[in-house]
Order: structure tokens, then C-alpha cells, then sequence
């Protein structure tokens, strides 16, 4: 995703990564600790463990979102503005 600050863009694009990433490990680690009490109990755990990274995805994706809007919304007043300076 671009944003308008490439400093702010790539930072962002680490920390989705990185929340991934923590999602990923997370159900992964808890899976295989918790397949010697059984797999069906694993996989539900496993569930469980991604929702902290699941959650963080969410976060910086609305994020994402409200700064494309925002972007759009200042380039549609500008271009508001240029109509109503002609007319």
C-alpha cells in the first residue's frame, strides 16, 4: 500500500509483516504445544493463539483504509475547489 509518506508507507508495511508474522508463530508454537492432549484441542487452540496477530492485521489495515480516504477526500475538495473558482 502507498501512502503519502514513503517513511510512513514502509513502516506500516513492517508492522503488518511483522503482525503476520506474530499471528503465524503464535497459532503455530500453540499447536504443537498443546498436540500431546489431543488435535482437535490443538487446532482450537492454535485458533485462538492467531487472534492477538489477526487483531494487530486488522488494526493497521484500517488504518490503511482511513488514510486512503483521507487522501482521496483531500484530491476530490481540491478539485471541488478548481470548479467552483471557474464557475
Amino acid at each position: 500500500m502507498k501512502l503519502s509518506s514513503p517513511l510512513l508507507s514502509c513502516l506500516l508495511n513492517f508492522l503488518l509483516g511483522a503482525a503476520w508474522a506474530f499471528a503465524l508463530a503464535g497459532a503455530t508454537i500453540v499447536f504443537y504445544l498443546y498436540l500431546e492432549i489431543g488435535f482437535i484441542y490443538a487446532i482450537f487452540s492454535a485458533l485462538i493463539a492467531t487472534l492477538p496477530g489477526l487483531f494487530l492485521v486488522l488494526f493497521i489495515e484500517y488504518f490503511f483504509m482511513k488514510q486512503e480516504t483521507l487522501s482521496e477526500l483531500k484530491k476530490q475538495t481540491e478539485l471541488l475547489e478548481e470548479l467552483t473558482r471557474k464557475s
